[in-house]
């Protein structure tokens, strides 16, 4: 039985029960079918045995039975007796042993020609005389023990059941197929995705209210996410190694260039310090991705403790105020004091150090950038605005991934498109949540907010 197929079991099962529900029903049929009619049998011995006391009467000292009163009467035998049981008219089928005791309103039953008889003895008593006259009547019995409608049907039962048997399990079988067909298509998607590369293949088995068509949808959104998570796992992977080369090959080359070429001190630290950069750049990349990847797994810890966010926005706007100077953009802040959070303190930093250098690549010589923060309930809002070049909406959804950048050739040399997937994990990871909005042309704004 354990290594039968479940639509096999399902199929036996249901057979097995159709069998039994069958079998119960011919049961039930066949017996309190067999009772029913033999109280209406019965009923109608009685009423026969009535019925003809309207044919006998008592005069001048004698019982007279009218010629109408017939000896048998729709199967009925019928005898009429006197007080002492002796007979006055009718007879009972040749060879019949009747009951020699006359017993008002009984029913008592026979054994005769292998059959059951049932004998029904009713008395009358003529108010006038006081004398009393005896009416038996005896008939076949055709209840369950008869020969005639129930042997009748049990014959058809034995007939029946078999066919009854063999149709269950074949429109069992075929239902029970046509039901599985939807899990055999799920298997087949599921194992041409697991043997191959193609990820885009999907079961849809379309619209339905049962389990199995909620169970195939919630495959085809479970395989709709791995296939956007491998895509993603793919192009992590190109973009990492792409900006993983660039630093390396410039490291390569200055110390090829040094080792061949350096004929002074001054020409080897030149192509020592071009190494270091490229360097710290790298290590600048491997660092982002190292916490991201820990986030990734859930495995990156916050050190939180009690920040006056205030204080560390005014930290970070004297510094972003340093290197806006190239840039010919004006830094301005406009912040509450002591607005307090729990929270890192090097994560809170990098953050809005990235948020702000974001506004600095992105603005415009004499522009603006500025960087906003109050209470608003209990959070702390901070606003990041610049007059830059802006981001178009077809762009706006996609800046939050990794290595994506809206517009590469303003990103500079250092920029590696991790800046505001960072941004987003470490909003997220002190519950907060951040947003986005900008015109092309106009300038962006980027808003946060953080439990107070």
């Amino acid at each position: 039985m354990r290594k039968m197929s479940i639509k096999l079991k399902i199929t036996l099962w249901f057979t097995l029960f159709m069998t039994l529900l069958a079998a119960a029903a011919f049961s039930f049929l066949f017996f309190a079918g067999g009772d029913i009619v033999s109280k209406s049998s019965r009923n109608a011995l009685r009423s026969t045995v009535a019925d003809s006391f309207d044919e006998i009467d008592y005069d001048d000292g004698q019982w007279e039975i009218d010629d109408d009163l017939e000896f048998f009467i729709d199967g009925v035998y019928i005898t009429v007796r006197d007080s002492n049981g002796a007979l006055l008219y009718g007879r009972l089928p040749s060879g019949f042993e009747e009951p020699e005791t006359l017993s008002n309103d009984t029913f008592q039953t026979v054994q005769f020609r292998g059959g059951s008889w049932t004998v029904y003895d009713m008395s009358y008593t003529d108010r006038s005389s006081g004398q009393t006259v005896w009416v038996r009547g005896v008939a076949e019995d055709s209840g369950a023990g008869g020969n005639s409608v129930f042997s009748t049907i049990f014959r058809l039962a034995i007939i029946a059941l078999p066919v009854l048997i063999i149709l269950a399990a074949v429109g069992g079988y075929l239902i029970i197929n046509r039901a599985f067909k939807p899990v055999r298509q799920i298997t087949a998607t599921a194992e041409q995705i697991g043997g191959g590369s193609d990820l885009t293949q999907r079961i849809a088995l379309g619209e339905g209210r049962d389990e199995i068509y909620t169970l195939a949808a919630a495959f085809d959104r479970m395989f709709d996410r791995l296939q956007s998570a491998f895509d993603r796992e793919r192009q992590f992977t190109s973009d990492a190694s792409h900006e993983l080369r660039t630093p390396t090959a410039v490291i390569i080359s200055q110390c090829e260039y040094a080792l061949e070429n350096a004929q002074t001190l001054d020409e080897a630290q030149a192509a020592l310090g071009s190494v270091l950069e490229q360097a710290k750049r790298m290590s600048s990349l491997i660092s982002q991705l190292l916490t991201l990847s820990r986030a990734d797994r859930g495995q990156a810890k916050l050190n939180l403790e009690l920040i006056n966010l205030s204080e560390l926005s005014e930290m970070v706007t004297e510094q972003i105020r340093e290197q806006a100077v190239p840039f010919d953009i004006a830094v301005t802040s406009e912040i509450q004091p002591d607005i307090l959070i729990r929270g890192d303190e090097t994560m809170l930093m990098r953050m809005l150090l990235n948020l702000m250098e974001n506004g600095l690549k992105y603005g415009r010589p004499g522009g603006h950038l500025s960087l906003s923060l109050y209470r608003w309930g209990d959070n702390a809002v901070g606003e990041i605005t610049d007059d830059g070049i802006g981001i178009s909406q077809e762009h706006l959804g996609k800046i939050w991934e990794r290595f994506y950048q809206a517009d590469p050739s303003r990103s500079g040399e250092h920029g590696s498109g991790l800046g505001l997937s960072m941004v987003q994990y470490i909003v997220a990871a002190h519950g907060g949540t951040i947003y986005a909005e900008s015109t092309p042309g106009l300038g962006s704004k980027f808003t946060f907010t953080l439990p107070l």
